[in-house]
């Protein structure tokens, strides 16, 4: 089969941003905005409050971005809804007004887009909430309401709000708040399609989809792949999938997932015994326990003979998220796992994922912990913000960082060095997660150019006259081989 997926995300740099914590914007004279009771911007994180972040901001915050070397925006949902995460979906076709709605909403995606920053929301198609309307209808009228088959209902009275009752219909996780789609229902499955096609129509770049191994309906998703292709056929499909999504990835559904395959041994490599466990213990990906260099190799290896070439280069790289703790949290405050993983995050196929305020050290636990809002400027990190620029700007400037081959070279102790091929490009990334200094000789071949020029990190290196290379890596830290330009 040819597989095809949307050749910009191979290019692309991700932010993941979680509206609500970013940035206060103010809108235009004369908008009409919701002004409410909001949680101070600095005091920590509430399950149920608000910050008061909104997509006015985010417009305000795109030069920053771009700046960076942002290409492309994921957004965690933005649809109305009655809580600060907005997974409770309320209106599928009107963005929440606490972000300043539709309006808003299109300027924000005419402003990135003359940026040439493209715009991947979340979609929440297996669960609505119980303030969505049709369920809303079944609240009120019983087995009488037209609805009542766009539902899970198993007996009656439905008992939504009270947890002494059974809740008689089926919610996603137990969870009452989340009334799950039937989505053996035709009405229910095209009104999905529908909402699919219509942002994507209206401009939207791509979809992110939320828990989407919980529609088992066959079909469903290669259906959904049609339908938004065959409006953009440059638009991404992600799904959120922790583990092996071979199932998923065969070219007819998703172009690529949430690449938790490679977070997980990606932190368990670079950090070590330094994961706070009691963060990660009861995690979907579980980057524990320490891996030295060889096991990662093979972790690596393996998860790049899982897909095909093309998927891989269209998998959404990550190093945490809105449902992790921040990794600089994970490693108790370790700066150099943080930068040892972000340097293995930028020089890995496929497109690579920012968890906004990652880039300036932002901290944070389990949620809602890792929800904390975007720090002011005396606040952030400018060394951390730093060596992000220098790598985003790396893997802009070389073809190789971005679709090149991948060859491990060297992998022993905690020394791992590999390399990034393409025709008339090679470069050789090196990292030494040990304490102490270290000398390793190897011996790369079938390289078509030797790089010799350190863009990145500190190394003494030396080349034999046959090919044989001597890299003398300081304690954890890592490195960049490039060609001269």
């Amino acid at each position: 089969m040819n597989i095809q997926t949307p050749d910009w995300v191979k290019h692309a740099v991700f932010y993941q941003i979680f509206p609500d914590r970013l940035a206060k914007g103010n809108p235009p004279p004369g908008t009409t905005y919701p002004h409410l009771p909001l949680e101070p911007w600095d005091s920590p994180p509430t399950v149920q409050g608000y910050k008061g972040g909104n997509l006015w901001g985010v417009i305000e915050t795109l030069d920053y971005l771009q700046d960076l070397g942002i290409t492309a925006i994921y957004f965690t949902p933005i649809f109305q809804s009655a809580c600060n995460h907005r997974y409770h979906t309320h209106d599928y076709y009107q963005v929440d007004p606490m972000l300043g709605g539709n309006l808003a909403f299109f300027a924000l995606l005419e402003a990135a887009h003359q940026r040439q920053i493209k715009i991947v929301l979340d979609g929440v198609f297996n669960h609505a909430s119980r303030g969505f309307f049709h369920f809303n209808d079944i609240l009120e009228n019983g087995p009488h309401s037209p609805w009542v088959d766009w539902f899970k209902i198993q007996d009656w009275p439905l008992s939504a709000y009270d947890g002494s009752k059974p809740a008689n219909y089926i919610g996603w996780a137990n969870n009452r708040a989340l009334p799950e789609f039937n989505h053996q229902n035709p009405d229910v499955r095209e009104y999905i399609m529908q909402i699919a096609e219509y942002w994507i129509r209206l401009g939207v770049d791509g979809w992110r989809l939320d828990v989407p191994f919980c529609i088992n309906v066959e079909g469903f998703w290669q259906e959904f792949r049609q339908r938004v292709k065959a409006i953009n056929p440059e638009a991404y499909i992600v799904g959120e999938i922790w583990t092996n999504a071979l199932q998923w990835l065969d070219g007819t559904q998703f172009d690529g997932v949430m690449n938790y395959l490679f977070t997980a041994p990606t932190i368990a490599f670079t950090a070590g015994d330094r994961v706070n466990l009691d963060l990660v213990r009861n995690s979907a990906y579980e980057p524990y326990p320490a891996l030295d260099a060889a096991s990662y190799a093979s972790k690596i290896e393996s998860l790049l003979h899982l897909y095909d070439w093309e998927i891989q280069l269209a998998q959404l790289n990550l190093l945490d998220s809105h449902d992790t703790a921040r990794l600089v949290t994970i490693a108790q405050g370790d700066r150099p796992s943080v930068e040892l993983a972000t340097l293995l995050l930028m020089t890995f196929p496929g497109a690579p994922s920012i968890y906004y305020g990652d880039e300036i050290g932002l901290e944070g636990a389990i949620d809602p912990d890792c929800r904390r809002s975007f720090p002011s400027p005396e606040e952030r990190d400018k060394s951390i913000l730093s060596y992000h620029h220098k790598l985003i700007a790396l893997r802009h400037q070389y073809r190789a960082l971005r679709i090149g081959t991948y060859h491990v070279i060297f992998a022993e102790g905690l020394v791992y060095i590999f390399a990034r091929q393409e025709t008339d490009q090679t470069l050789i990334i090196a990292l030494n997660a040990g304490e102490e200094a270290i000398t390793v000789r190897c011996f790369p071949r079938n390289l078509n150019h030797i790089p010799k020029t350190l863009v990145y990190g500190q190394a003494e290196i030396e080349w034999s006259d046959n090919g044989d290379l001597r890299l003398q890596l300081p304690p954890r830290q890592g490195c960049i081989l490039a060609p001269i330009d």
